[in-house]
């Protein structure tokens, strides 16, 4: 077999895991840099990401790559080194 591997297998043909992350960022995280600094983090992380601005305020982050990556990201959202404040992270389970 070639490839990632069979359908619904998220595993690249090196084994490890990827994964996608997709979070709504509520708190002071537009106007502030919050979405550059979210994409860069992410880039050094060789991760592939996208941060919009939402109408509500907020921000929706989706990510995707290899798990532990994901992990880091994550972390680092909710750790407190982002721009702005973030008040809460809701997680959507893709």
């Amino acid at each position: 077999m070639t490839g990632a591997g069979r359908a619904g297998d998220d595993r690249p043909r090196d084994g490890r895991r990827e994964t996608t992350l997709r979070v709504v960022v509520h708190g002071h995280v537009q106007g502030v840099g919050f979405r550059w600094a979210t994409t860069r983090q992410a880039a050094a992380l060789g991760l592939a990401c996208d941060a919009q601005n939402l109408p509500d305020g907020t921000v929706l982050v989706t990510a995707r790559g290899e798990a532990a990556a994901v992990a880091t990201l994550r972390d680092w959202l909710r750790g407190g080194r982002t721009p702005g404040e973030v008040a809460r992270i809701d997680e959507d389970p893709v």
